[in-house]
């Protein structure tokens, strides 16, 4: 028997609800993905999902970032001003971002097959490249501070400030966190994991304010060189979330789900071969498996359309699966028509 392959697309998931204030407590402070449902409209939904994530984001980090602008002209801080540049850098993630999800929603073409969701990707280079540019500001106004020592004043708006770019930045890591692991989106869920340090910056700003009312005026530039080190580390993980994702790496769990998805349905003999990347934020997955060689075309096929059916709906984020079917049990070989075809050649 011939192998009998199928492929369709379009369809994907959402996530199921939480009830109660406990579940979306829960939902807020540990987001992750659930099971997909079918929903020929999910992709661009996700899509829809991703640029209210980056406007709200812009809005509230740009607030945040101008109230301490003000603050620093004033008081003169230098680890305030390294938090007002990070959280600015942050705002300004927004822009490539909300770029790549109006792109993304563009249909497939001749030359573009896969449409444009690795738009999303590229996208995390420019956040990475502005991840990097605030780092070397926010380092060398520290090292120079350090080096020309100046008195910091307004020391109650300098905690206020911070406090407030505390709370703003997590308000905005735990929305972009939990849209981009729902939707997918390796580059949103970097920025989130970016905006959450942020954070734990303005604390620190926090902290080194105190220090300057007690007395420790080098704590300042001290707390601003920390602020250099905490946006390092988050480039690098940033540069690695997204670099995995241009290099088309995938979560083993996955895969393995995928594997676990397929061997359940009914019919199906073996698993031999599961691929799967990201576009953006739509997994595509590839599977070959093997059925009872007896079997009619039309019933191997069924048996695909079943194995597409479970996988849309046990897979989250997926939103294309191709399915090739080989015969088993039989002496019939699957790939003699293909060799036969290249001796004749």
């Amino acid at each position: 028997m011939s192998a009998a392959d199928h492929h369709s697309e379009g369809q994907d998931g959402h996530d199921h609800d939480h009830g109660g204030a406990a579940g979306f407590l829960r939902g807020f402070i540990a987001p992750h993905s659930h099971d997909a449902k079918d929903s020929p409209n999910q992709a661009l939904e996700a899509s829809s999902d991703g640029i209210r994530a980056v406007a709200l984001s812009l809005v509230i980090l740009l607030a945040t970032a101008g109230v301490q602008a003000l603050v620093v002209v004033a008081s003169g801080s230098v680890a305030l001003l390294g938090d007002a540049l990070h959280n600015a850098a942050d705002a300004l993630t927004a822009v490539p971002l909300w770029l790549a999800f109006r792109l993304g929603r563009r249909p497939p073409t001749t030359r573009f097959t896969y449409g444009y969701g690795k738009a999303e990707d590229v996208a995390g280079l420019a956040l990475v490249a502005l991840i990097a540019v605030s780092a070397a500001f926010a380092g060398y106004e520290a090292i120079h501070r350090l080096i020309h020592p100046e008195k910091v004043s307004h020391l109650g708006f300098v905690m206020a400030a911070a406090a407030v770019g505390a709370v703003g930045n997590e308000v905005v890591a735990q929305y972009r966190i939990r849209v981009g692991r729902r939707i997918g989106s390796a580059a949103l869920e970097a920025d989130g994991v970016h905006a959450r340090t942020d954070g734990v910056t303005s604390l620190l700003v926090l902290v080194g304010a105190i220090a300057v009312d007690l007395g420790a005026e080098w704590a300042d530039p001290v707390v601003g060189l920390l602020i250099t080190a905490a946006i390092v580390v988050v480039g690098y993980q940033a540069v690695r979330s997204v670099g995995q994702r241009l290099l088309d790496a995938v979560d083993p769990d996955v895969i393995e789900q995928i594997s676990t998805v397929v061997e359940a349905v009914d019919g199906v003999f073996t698993v031999t071969e599961v691929r799967a990347r990201w576009v953006g934020h739509r997994l595509l997955a590839q599977v070959r498996l093997s059925v009872d060689g007896r079997l009619s075309v039309t019933r191997a096929h069924g048996i695909a359309e079943e194995v597409h059916h479970e996988l849309l709906h046990h897979v989250p984020n997926l939103s294309e699966a191709i399915v090739h079917v080989d015969p088993s049990g039989t002496e019939a070989d699957p790939h003699a028509a293909t060799r036969h075809h290249q001796g004749n050649g």
